[in-house]
């Protein structure tokens, strides 16, 4: 590997011509960066300024976005000389007028928007429109052309970089990364997403760390490390670190003109080596650090404060301009440094000497369609997964694994889609049992090896199953590959799906704006997260593995973009598992264990029930032709056994209970349809619930989700549900279900509790059953295992 180097760049790279233009550009987006946070009209200052071309609430940050545009115009440049292929990732947060003010002088834009057309009208409605009610965000929101990355949360940019630049072997991802977004957990792990970026099939990210030295109120940490210790620290994660750094214009643009064409210059060299020797050893990629004030070209001092060069620069550097004269002539001034009057003509359009130094067409970091994926997207070539199906010869007769028979089916989607299909997963491939995937794929691995690795270690520089012990990063890959166009799976321990709570939150923000608002966004592959290890099967990790909450998060999420599946069994698995990975625009939560489980459905029957996506199961249950006494719902794989072994039970105790069974794969088929696309009529739920009979629901998760979903259904206050009480220790699976009362003696007391006819007549049942939970959780701890009856379990029906 080559070593790090802070070299100083070569002077003059730029002729003085060109040195000009590239300043004036940059003063311009400046001055549309500057504009948008404070002006609501005469946008190009041909009068005097008023308080009432001023907004009345002064929203927005203006600290990083000299910096962003000046790294943009440098982009442009190289662009051109070299027709590359760039996307632009701006980390740094709310710094969208940045990149709004790119968007907008490149023409693009405007294409999109044509009432913010390149005239004065259209910068006033473009001005007014940023931070205003019924416009945009002041970070890189989906109405974004160009971008990929909302922002709205600090810590992502880089990793989602990486997972645009996986299997684009012609895309450079240049990604800034804020000084205070450098603090961040996701950030610091997504540093070591180079180990896992192959030189020969994947395209190139180029990280810009941004030090502009401050945050809201306080000092970055890496702004203020010696630069020998910050050097060490980015040679550390396998950088190549060059520095760029000063205050003076003149100077600056030199040097990055020549740092940024050496860093491309070594991209394509390294690519070119990789390629044509087929040698796809870890290379150091460059990286660059851009050391320039806060509030770069800003009001220097206001009332006796500095401004530019600190945290006062971060966010709105002057904010009484309204009632504030002094205040007014200071904005004003500013506004004036940047002679929008030399930069704009006439009708209010860049002046043709400037538009030259944007690039054309779709070359333009706004219009490059990588960042508006769906345009680039290919379908999926998926088997036939009705062919891995498990035959079933009775309900409920034999264990196997869910996520084994699913991970034959992955390996066959990975086989037919080797450039544009990944699977993610915190080191948990294996241990999620979807090792067959390593059949058609091992692990993507460009750190050092050792001879050990090679006994069951699956690594390779080819790899396409991405495993990082980060669910912050993974996800930040999964994000960028599908928003890029791309398709994939991430399977996680259900526990620790938490750790993206945030992440899913934004991405399922982002898809809801573009497919509600955005017409021009075109439908990107899905988030597939298949959530496994779960609560009920938490043997020997315990009580701090037994959260299945997750559920509760991705309801609050708009219908229009999430989904929730519980498939009982490995072949409702399969079904679920090929219609997710069809759509589009959606996050598909998939909740199947690893461990063996009943199987209830052959094929043709899952595919039927997961179609339905709730159904009664007729062979469990007792009532056909008449009204039951009682329904027995449930969702999720152990709530279906336990549910059931309830009803054996109860048939053996009661031979004249007619009893309902109720299985739901699709959870928000509870919800009305109004309120959810997957919703049930009224009329249709009321034909499975009933209105007045007794409903008792067990839940894979908490409750209270339940009851969430279906609160104004006609029979609500006969629905009693059983979930996950926050209850746990190293257990027994029947123990844990005992102690949380969704087992199968709990279920069936609260039946004789609930129906009418067995409240006098179940007494010595409900005895029998209090004393086999207590016989059950003595065995439990006296052998440490269940009872064989118990583990081996099946349907008698």
């Amino acid at each position: 590997m080559a070593e790090a180097t802070s070299r100083p760049t070569p002077p003059k790279t730029l002729e003085p011509e060109t040195l000009r233009k590239m300043d004036r550009y940059w003063r311009a987006c400046n001055y549309l960066s500057a504009g948008m946070i404070y002006l609501r009209d005469n946008p190009l200052l041909r009068e005097p300024l008023k308080p009432e071309h001023i907004k009345n609430r002064l929203l927005g940050h203006w600290g990083s976005d000299p910096g962003q545009s000046f790294l943009l115009v440098h982009l442009n440049r190289l662009i051109k000389k070299l027709d590359l292929n760039v996307i632009y990732i701006a980390g740094p947060g709310h710094g969208a007028p940045a990149t709004l003010a790119h968007c907008y002088l490149e023409g693009h834009y405007s294409e999109i928007y044509p009432d913010r057309s390149e005239d004065e009208a259209g910068m006033r409605r473009f001005f007014r429109q940023f931070s205003f009610p019924g416009g945009i965000g002041s970070h890189c929101t989906p109405e974004t052309p160009g971008s990929i990355h909302e922002g709205g949360e600090l810590g992502y940019s880089l990793s989602h970089g990486y997972g645009a630049a996986f299997d684009n072997p012609d895309l450079i991802v240049t990604v800034m990364i804020g000084d205070g977004e450098a603090e961040t957990g996701p950030l610091a792990t997504s540093w070591h997403s180079n180990k896992f970026l192959n030189p020969i099939r994947d395209g190139a990210v180029l990280p810009v760390l941004h030090l502009n030295g401050y945050k809201i109120a306080n000092p970055t940490i890496l702004a203020r490390i010696p630069r020998e210790e910050l050097e060490a620290l980015l040679t550390g994660y396998g950088h190549k670190p060059y520095f760029v750094e000063g205050d003076d214009p003149d100077t600056m643009h030199q040097q990055m003109a020549a740092t940024l064409e050496q860093c491309v210059g070594e991209i394509r060299a390294i690519q070119q080596h990789a390629r044509e020797a087929n040698d796809a050893t870890r290379p150091r990629w460059p990286m660059i650090v851009l050391r320039s004030p806060k509030g770069w070209t800003g009001p220097k001092e206001v009332d006796g404060h500095q401004v530019e060069g600190s945290w006062r620069a971060h966010q709105v550097p002057v904010l009484d301009p309204v009632t504030n004269g002094k205040s007014l002539k200071l904005v004003e001034s500013w506004l004036r440094s940047y002679e929008p009057e030399s930069l704009f003509d006439k009708a209010g359009r860049l002046v043709d000497e400037l538009r030259e130094l944007a690039p054309e067409g779709t070359r333009r970091i706004s219009a490059n369609p990588h960042a508006n994926g769906g345009l680039l997207c290919k379908t999926l070539d998926l088997p036939a997964f009705c062919d891995y199906a498990m035959a079933v010869k009775k309900p409920a007769g034999s264990y196997t694994s869910p996520t084994e028979v699913l991970g034959t089916f992955l390996r066959d989607v990975m086989r037919n889609n080797m450039t544009n299909f990944r699977v993610f997963g915190p080191d948990e491939t294996a241990s999620n049992k979807l090792t067959a995937i390593y059949e058609a794929s091992e692990k993507t691995w460009l750190a050092e090896t050792m001879a050990s690795d090679a006994d069951g270690g699956e690594l390779s520089v080819d790899g396409r199953v991405m495993e990082m012990l980060s669910e912050h990063t993974l996800e930040g890959w999964f994000e960028g590959y599908v928003l890029t166009g791309r398709h994939g799976l991430f399977a996680t321990y259900e526990a620790f799906v938490h750790v993206i709570d945030s992440m899913f939150n934004q991405h399922a923000k982002w898809l809801e704006k573009a497919k509600r608002d955005l017409g021009w966004r075109q439908p990107v592959p899905s988030i597939n997260l298949l959530i496994t290890s779960l609560v009920w099967r938490q043997d020997h990790n315990g009580f701090t593995h037994q959260d299945p909450g997750f559920l509760d998060v991705v309801t609050n999420k708009s219908p229009d973009v999430v989904r929730i599946y519980l498939p009982p069994d490995a072949n409702c698995l399969l079904s679920v598992a090929d219609h997710c990975l069809r759509s589009r625009d959606y996050v598909n939560v998939i909740v199947a264990d690893k461990q063996p489980h009943l199987q209830y459905l052959d094929m043709d029957s899952a595919v039927t029930h997961c179609t339905k996506g709730i159904g009664i199961w007729d062979w469990a249950s007792t009532d056909q032709g008449v009204e039951p006494d009682v329904v027995m719902a449930c969702a999720g794989d152990i709530a279906t056994m336990e549910a059931l072994a309830a009803v054996q039970i109860l048939k053996e105790r009661f031979p004249e209970l007619k009893i309902r069974f109720i299985n739901v794969v699709d959870l928000f088929r509870l919800m009305p349809e109004h309120a959810h696309p997957h919703g049930l009529s009224d009329r249709d739920f009321d034909s499975l619930f009933t209105t007045s009979t007794p409903v008792i629901f067990n839940f894979h998760s908490y409750a209270s989700l339940v009851h969430k979903l279906t609160y104004n259904r006609t029979n609500h206050a006969n629905l009693h549900v059983h979930g996950y009480h926050e209850k746990g220790n190293i257990n027994t699976p029947l123990e844990l279900a005992i102690i949380n009362q969704v087992d199968r003696f709990s279920l069936a007391i609260d039946v004789i509790d609930r129906v009418p006819a067995l409240r006098g007549v179940g007494d010595h049942a409900k005895e029998w059953l209090r004393g086999q939970i207590i016989e059950h959780l003595a065995y439990a701890h006296a052998e440490g295992i269940d009872k064989e009856e118990i583990r081996n379990w099946t349907w008698k029906g």
